[in-house]
């Protein structure tokens, strides 16, 4: 599976982070029943390594699972070989990055300037996470793409139902979205796991209007262009 592929496809990543470990599994169900299919399991979440293994194989491919908030290349060669598909993290570490591509997996680092963006791309990452997201909001996304077009952003940090499609219209290939999806600081029952699926289902919708819109004003533009 290309996994790079079907992230930017997926649109979405899901941040899980501060969720007790016998509720992640029943978290993945309840996103990936929702339509959301790229999960991050942050580390410092305890017995991290295990569960990423569980969800994995619990899981197979029907969804993507990687790790979030590596700080260290040691982590992340621990991560991936738990199964991590993709490594986040919130910097840039070149190192990070390097053992990331070493084992082939996918490497999204955080980064704001656009000296920090340029610099992880140049050092191989796959995906730049635009982080924190909301200091600056879907203005800034825009402005970055005018000079680096060929780099794709996935903005995370205040990623909402109400902004997101202002992002995607700025030029983000995907999103990452933490509490306003998962909410683990609510009690995991059934009632939140079927609000979680609701919730999970209005972000994929929202994913999907934000890119046909867009692909229609290109159509739009396209056919103009022709005309005149």
């Amino acid at each position: 599976m290309n996994y790079l592929h079907q992230i930017k496809e997926n649109g979405v990543v899901a941040v899980i982070r501060g969720a007790k470990p016998d509720n992640i599994l029943p978290i993945a169900q309840a996103l990936r029943d929702g339509g959301v299919k790229t999960l991050e399991i942050t580390v410092e979440t305890p017995k991290v390594l295990t569960l990423i293994e569980q969800v994995s194989s619990e899981m197979g491919n029907e969804v993507i699972v990687g790790a979030g908030t590596v700080l260290d290349s040691e982590t992340a060669r621990a991560v991936i070989m738990a199964g991590a598909k993709f490594v986040f993290s919130p910097t840039v570490s070149i190192e990070t990055i390097r053992m990331t591509k070493r084992y082939g997996v996918v490497s999204i680092p955080g980064a704001l300037t656009p000296s920090e963006i340029l610099t992880a791309y140049e050092n191989g990452a796959d995906i730049i996470k635009v982080f924190p997201a909301d200091v600056f909001g879907p203005k800034y996304l825009k402005d970055l793409k005018g000079p680096l077009p060929h780099i794709p952003l996935m903005p995370t940090g205040g990623i909402n139902l109400d902004n997101l499609a202002e992002y995607i219209g700025a030029g983000a290939i995907a999103v990452g979205i933490g509490s306003n999806l998962v909410n683990t600081r609510k009690p995991i029952n059934e009632v939140a796991l079927k609000d979680l699926r609701e919730t999970a289902s209005l972000y994929v919708k929202a994913i999907q209007q934000a890119r046909q819109r867009g692909t229609d004003a290109k159509n739009s533009a396209d056919t103009l262009l022709k005309q005149s």
